[in-house]
């Protein structure tokens, strides 16, 4: 879609925030829920398929894939067509893998294929509703909102594995594939609610998809496996997916929306705070489990209150980032973030309880910039192209949290990090760990920057807003 087409749109239809709201945190929570829900459950099906540990993986892998995959695609088809319609097939696909998954429970292969195509469905419900809200709700209300939405984000992250536990201990594990079903319940809502968009201008780029689509499966599979063909797959796929876009007249990612110097950055941060946040997610169980020999239940403790803490602090975030800017809040969850690494790297010689205040302070300050930084990249975006540039910030943070996951088990399986830099610890194992989190806080001190080198206030950096472009 070119510049003159963008200008020519008609304005975007309001929408009664007041019904919405609800319905989109209904939403958002069976799909995220579903992210999280068979992680309890893989022992499980492992020994009703006589699975290895790697071949019961692709319980998740087929997910994530396609969920990776989808979320931009989705992302790209509501440039062109109706959220409503959108938001509806998502939903039907979702519950159609669900129906599938149960009814061929006692096939390891169909499975894995209702695994993937409600992935498919999932990704459709928080990438289009991320544009729905940059589209239809007001500027001063959109950081109120994603802060609502990344509440609810964390609260089904953490509630996943234990409604997981729970239904597959008393009814099996195949009943966690009935649970999506609950979405259906939300379609005459948003049938009613949504308003009916006229098809815009601009056709679906095939190519462009499959090259995508391709390039993220296969340095998702890198990731996974390790397998450097699987990267150069990826490279290829990538470097002729820039050549496709730069030729075609309509392509699927437009590049001129990586001309937009803000949004560049705010991916850039958004990488850099997601993989290192992700990674301190991921290594916290195992440190409690090397350097202290805690269960998983004392560790599960030691966590809970942070995870628990972004029920608050984004909606908290979201009403403050209205009210003072997204800069103010990011400001303090950098300023939160970094501190807590730090105390977390000092007090490793201490009682696990010192260290789990450090981990409250960090997830406080993650669930801070995550809010603000998404409310700041909608404003960067033309209201019609809000879903590729929404879509594409939604892969780079999930792309990062795979990344951060898989460089933190390397570099602690390498040892690279196995020297005494910090006077303080004295314990040996807890060289590496303490390392990693200055590591860590040095990447998002970096990602700090970078935000607030591109995101000045606008009387100081930009123009004002084009017509069809909100005020950042």
């Amino acid at each position: 879609m070119d510049a003159a087409s963008f200008e020519q749109a008609p304005p975007s239809p309001t929408i009664d925030a007041g019904k919405t709201l609800p319905w989109l945190i209904y939403l958002v929570f069976f799909a995220v829920l579903n992210e999280t829900v068979f992680n309890v459950s893989t022992p499980a099906i492992s020994r009703a398929f006589g699975l290895s540990p790697s071949g019961v993986s692709w319980v998740m892998t087929a997910f994530i894939v396609f969920f990776a995959m989808g979320s931009v695609i989705f992302g790209r088809l509501s440039d062109i067509f109706s959220l409503k319609r959108l938001i509806l097939i998502g939903i039907c696909i979702y519950a159609g893998g669900s129906a599938a998954g149960f009814a061929v429970q006692s096939s390891y292969p169909g499975v894995i294929v209702a695994r993937a195509i409600q992935g498919a469905g999932a990704s459709a419900i928080p990438a289009l509703i991320m544009v729905l809200v940059a589209r239809f709700f007001p500027a001063e209300d959109r950081g109120k909102v994603f802060g609502t939405i990344t509440s609810v984000v964390a609260f089904a992250a953490g509630v996943g594995p234990v409604i997981g536990g729970f239904v597959s201990g008393t009814l099996g594990w195949p009943f966690l594939f009935i649970i999506p079903l609950l979405t259906l319940v939300s379609i005459p809502f948003f049938s009613r609610l949504l308003p009916a968009e006229a098809r815009r201008k601009g056709s679906v780029d095939i190519l462009g998809a499959v090259l995508v689509a391709a390039g993220i499966t296969a340095f998702i599979f890198f990731l996974s496996f390790s397998a450097w063909y699987y990267l150069a797959a990826s490279a290829a796929a990538i470097a002729v997916l820039v050549l496709h876009i730069r030729r075609t007249p309509n392509p699927f990612i437009q590049p001129s929306l990586f001309g937009n110097v803000r949004f560049r950055a705010g991916m850039i941060v958004g990488f850099l705070v997601f993989s290192s946040s992700i990674g301190i997610i991921f290594i916290i169980p195992l440190m409690f489990t090397t350097l202290r020999g805690l269960s998983t239940r004392e560790i599960g403790l030691l966590m809970f209150p942070g995870a628990i803490s972004g029920v608050v602090f984004g909606r908290l975030g979201g009403n403050l980032a209205d009210r003072k800017g997204n800069r103010l809040v990011i400001g303090v969850g950098l300023l939160l973030l970094i501190a807590s690494l730090f105390l977390i790297s000092f007090l490793l010689d201490l009682s696990p309880w010192f260290v789990s205040v450090g981990l409250l302070l960090t997830y406080v300050g993650f669930t801070l910039i995550q809010t603000a930084l998404i409310n700041s990249v909608s404003q960067t975006l033309d209201v019609r192209e809000t879903g590729t540039g929404m879509g594409l910030f939604n892969l780079v943070t999930f792309i990062s949290a795979a990344v951060g996951t898989a460089l933190v088990a390397r570099v602690l399986a390498g040892g690279w990090l196995d020297v005494r830099l910090n006077p303080l610890i004295t314990e040996s194992k807890a060289f590496a760990y303490s390392n990693l989190m200055v590591a860590f806080a040095v990447l998002i001190a970096v990602g700090g920057i970078v935000y607030f080198a591109r995101y000045r206030k606008r009387s100081e950096a930009s123009p004002a807003p084009s017509k069809g472009r909100s005020a950042a």
